[in-house]
């Protein structure tokens, strides 16, 4: 199936349910300028359709999420993929993000992060680490919990990959502040620029 998106496409996607509604949603959404990250169907209140979005920059604000969600909320009536009453939350990410693209895994190289396999690779499917390398293939973790035997450092290949979701640490907080402080640094010049050009 083609990928909706102007850019790159997830190498993590839902399943069932989840993969029906995001492929109804992401269209908008890219449209909209925003990258789809996540769709989750959860119980919580009833039943609550969590859509977790961001803008290429990374930074997804109140104004944006707003926004998107009175965008896909009609395309989801019109469509109706969901047969009892549920609640829609649109979000960013969040510092201890998911990720589901090869870029994710560049932006946040040196931070820590879990994952999970659908195979088994080096006899495990879940770790956890540092990303200290990303190529095209998969990533490298070094590896912060070894088993008897067990090489420090492991690739992973992204086609091997189930799931990943930063850890939260004051590293990852620190860099988090500091990508957020750049792209609004870089929306004002823009802004700035389009001004004077408006002159």
């Amino acid at each position: 199936m083609p990928q909706p998106e102007a850019g790159e496409a997830r190498i993590i996607i839902e399943t069932g349910l989840d993969r029906r509604i995001a492929e109804i949603i992401e269209p908008v959404l890219v449209a909209m300028d925003f990258k789809l990250v996540r769709v989750r169907m959860m119980n919580q209140n009833g039943l609550t359709l969590q859509v977790m979005a961001e803008r290429s920059d990374g930074t997804m604000t109140v104004e944006d999420c707003e926004a998107a969600s009175m965008a896909i909320s009609p395309v989801l009536d019109v469509e109706d993929p969901v047969d009892r009453e549920y609640h829609l939350e649109v979000s960013s990410p969040g510092i201890d993000r998911p990720m589901v693209r090869k870029s994710d895994f560049v932006r946040w190289q040196g931070n820590l992060v879990k994952c999970e396999t659908s195979i088994l690779v080096d006899n495990r499917k879940r770790f956890r680490g540092k990303i200290v390398a990303v190529d095209a293939d998969g990533f490298t973790l070094e590896r912060d919990q070894l088993a008897y035997g067990e090489e420090p450092r492991l690739t992973i290949p992204f086609s091997t990959l189930a799931e990943a979701k930063l850890i939260l640490t004051d590293d990852l907080i620190r860099d988090a502040l500091r990508a957020d402080k750049l792209a609004k640094a870089q929306a004002a010049n823009q802004n700035d620029e389009d001004d004077s050009e408006d002159a």
